[in-house]
């Protein structure tokens, strides 16, 4: 998917550029030649990087999103590994396996293999197919169809996509 950059005015990305020049003059107190030149370039490019031009602040948002939903996700495999311990050790092993379809909003692929990937790793559930946006999951139990079927996890991926759902 191509990205779009945000029109900016080259007044305002001048007078940003400027100012972070200054900040880097106030914060360094040098006045070496070599030190102020390194500090405007780095003014310009740091401006340059903040205006949505670059696929490097993108990616980074991307990483940076995906960091912070892994923990997420860590929780929610050891609350699906408790539920599947007392599922199992259950005398009366109360299991009633399905094959579910779950269609999927997300648009960008990496974000449904992602998806994927989330519901197979929670115990109990396993991705058997991904077509486009459909998902075939199969599931151990109806407590285990409601957390594929919820939109749960499906919220979270959305949310570290965004930027490129969007195509920005």
């Amino acid at each position: 998917m191509a990205t779009q950059s945000r029109p900016i005015s080259l007044t305002f990305f001048i007078l940003k550029a400027m100012a972070l020049f200054v900040f880097w003059v106030l914060l360094s107190s040098s006045f070496e030649l070599i030190h102020l030149g390194l500090g405007l370039v780095f003014s310009f490019v740091v401006t340059w990087g903040n205006a949505g031009h670059s696929n490097f602040i993108l990616k980074f948002r991307l990483c940076f999103r995906f960091v912070l939903y892994l923990p997420w996700l860590f929780y929610k495999i050891v609350q699906s590994s408790l539920y599947l311990t007392k599922l199992i050790l259950h005398p009366a092993l109360p299991i009633d396996p399905q094959l579910i379809s779950v269609e999927t909003k997300l648009n960008h692929r990496a974000a449904v293999v992602l998806l994927g990937n989330s519901i197979t790793l929670t115990p109990g559930t396993l991705t058997a197919e991904i077509d486009r946006n459909k998902l075939t999951v199969h599931t151990l139990d109806k407590v285990l169809i409601e957390d594929v079927t919820n939109r749960q996890i499906e919220s979270k991926i959305s949310k570290i996509f965004r930027d490129q759902e969007l195509g920005l």
